[in-house]
Order: C-alpha cells, then structure tokens, then sequence
C-alpha cells in the first residue's frame, strides 16, 4: 500500500511540474491572444472606416482576419500545451478534403465572393440586373448576394452566378438616360411638338442637363402617327421617378397645346354584291 501511495505521489508531481506550468502558460497565452486578436479587430476596424472601405468588404475582411488569428492562436496553445499537432493536422487536412468535396458549390460561392469584393462590379445600394435577378445591393456576404425588389422582396443570388455570369449596373455611372416615345397625328407640326416637349423636359425637376441637354427626335412614320422619341438624364439613383413624372409631363403638355396623340386605328369596308 505504501509502494501504492508513494507511486502515486511520484506521478502526481511528475504531473504537476511538467503539465501543469505547460497549461497554466497555454492558458495565459490563450487569453492574451484573444485580447490582442480582439485589439486589432478594433484598429482595423478603425482603418475601414477612415478608409471608407464598402461595408460588405469590412464585414468580409473582418470574418477572415478574426477566423484566421484564432485558428493560429489555438494551433499554438496546443503546442505549448504539449499536445502533439502531426496527428491532429493529419486528422484535420483529411476532414477538411472530406468536408471540400462535399461542399463544392459552396466553395465555389466562397470564391465568387471574394471575386466580387475584389473586382467591386457592384456594391451596396446598386441597382443591379442579372438573369432573372433584379434589385438593389442589400447586402455582399461571403456566400451569396441579397437583393432588394422595387416591390420589397428579397432575393438571395448565390455568388458564383454574379462573379461569373454577364450583369447590367445600373448604378455604376452617375447619370442615366430615359427614353420616352410619343406619336402625334399627322398634320400636327413637329417642330411646336418638340418646343413643346423640350419645355416639358426643362420643367421635370429631375431631369439634367449633363452629359447632354435632352434631345427630341423623329423617330419613325409610323401607320397612324408620327412617333417621336425623347432622350433625357437624371442621376442613376432618380431613374424611375424621372421616367413616370416624364410621361405624365409629356402626356399633359401636348393635351395642354391641342396636339392630338392619335391611337392605332383600322378601317373596316364591307363590300356588298
């Protein structure tokens, strides 16, 4: 009993001099890593800002930097803990292939994420087009893209279909330009039409006169109707309110003036025998 006793003594101290000082400084580093982790995030997060970095790529940025530094951190208080790292990074490289190929087209997602945060063909607040997908930029995740519709649905577009299909930004230049067309009735006079729609587009508060002052032009003869088409700009973000406001302003300025919009219209003879 006492040979019992005295063996258990001796492992108890081979124990507590050799591991215990090990885990005691494994634990120490741990928490003075997660500070300091913790710290840099801050100050990083303090560069976005005076950056003006785009808050999608912040969030990004902040997900791999934070996920990396803890992963090496926990790496290196398991070495200084003692515990061997040969079988667990083998055990690890075999779960994370497994994990790969299981996960393919969620990290071909991840990899169309990055492509956008790098390439920025949109960002947030964009209108965008893609495919069936239309809306504007919610949100940029790792993943996927939300959209927001002008009826306020939301629409979740996998990365990958938006790093690597062809898409319309139509926020991406300043100004846009709006097209309308109108016809008039034969025998109305095109030029009092165009004075009469060019004081329409000069009166539409959204309407500017830069890259180029609004245009009205004949654009074809048509069965019933000569058919004018008008070129306009507004800022990218004022684009549908301009177009509406737009077409009631012309519609109302050529009622004002007399200037008949004809309809399409077909003649029916009955020959009788």
């Amino acid at each position: 009993m006492e040979d019992f006793v005295a063996a258990a003594r001796a492992f108890l101290t081979d124990v507590l001099f050799k591991y215990v000082p090990q885990l005691l400084l494994a634990l120490v580093i741990l928490f003075v890593g997660l500070k300091l982790i913790k710290l840099l995030n801050k100050g990083l997060q303090k560069t976005y800002n005076r950056r003006k970095l785009d808050p999608s790529l912040q969030q990004f940025l902040h997900s791999v930097i934070d996920i990396s530094l803890k992963v090496l951190l926990v790496l290196t208080v398991m070495g200084i803990a003692g515990i061997k790292m040969t079988s667990f990074v083998a055990i690890l490289g075999a779960a994370g292939l497994a994990v790969g190929m299981a996960l393919q087209g969620t990290l071909q997602n991840f990899a169309g994420g990055v492509i956008i945060l790098i390439l920025r063909p949109f960002k947030v607040g964009d209108y965008i087009e893609q495919g069936t997908y239309e809306g504007f930029v919610e949100s940029i995740q790792i993943f996927n893209t939300t959209l927001r519709t002008y009826d306020h649905r939301f629409v979740v577009v996998p990365n990958t279909e938006l790093a690597t299909k062809s898409l319309v930004n139509h926020f991406n230049l300043p100004q846009r330009r709006i097209t309308v067309k109108v016809g008039i009735a034969y025998g109305e006079s095109v030029e009092h039409a165009r004075e009469v729609l060019m004081r329409a587009m000069s009166e539409n508060p959204y309407v500017v006169q830069e890259p180029k002052a609004p245009e009205v032009h004949v654009d074809n003869l048509g069965d019933s109707a000569v058919n004018l088409i008008l070129f306009a700009w507004t800022p990218a973000e004022t684009y549908w309110p301009a177009l509406f406001t737009l077409n009631e302003d012309v519609y109302t300025a050529l009622g004002r003036e007399g200037i008949s919009i004809p309809f399409n219209q077909v003649d029916v003879h009955i020959k009788q025998d």
